[in-house]
């Protein structure tokens, strides 16, 4: 198992990942009844996108003897009303550090093959920008 999620009620879910113990709480967003004061499920699914972009460049980093620490992301995600579904994501990379052209196109490369990205529906619009020092 990798997570047991529970209603709390007042449209919140607590999720507890099995392995680590680790909790995310989601609310409903304020466009859909909601008090928005946490992630909603679909701010985690493009969260999700950026985070699993990050973390395969790191990896890929590392391997390559580089190393890309506070490097940021900067998420948008677009919603569609019907249905009621992400319709775009957009990532804005801001690498804090200055590479060789041939050390970003593998890492931008790597980015693109993460999980997260490739098990998105394609219909997905995902918009991502890369910003090198």
């Amino acid at each position: 198992m990798t997570s047991k999620v529970t209603y709390l009620g007042d449209l919140r879910t607590s999720s507890i990942h099995i392995q680590s113990g680790s909790e995310i709480i989601s609310d409903a967003p304020t466009d859909n009844n909601g008090k928005g004061e946490a992630f909603s499920p679909t701010d985690t699914v493009a969260n999700a996108l950026a985070s699993c972009m990050m973390t395969v460049m790191a990896i890929k980093a590392r391997d390559l003897k580089v190393d890309f620490t506070g490097s940021t992301a900067s998420v948008v995600k677009h919603m569609q009303s019907e249905p009621r579904k992400i319709y775009k994501i957009e990532v804005h990379f801001e690498m804090t550090i200055s590479v060789d052209e041939k050390t970003r196109t593998i890492l931008e490369r790597t980015a693109l093959t993460c999980p997260v990205h490739l098990s998105l529906h394609p219909d997905i619009e995902k918009e991502i920008h890369f910003s090198w020092k």
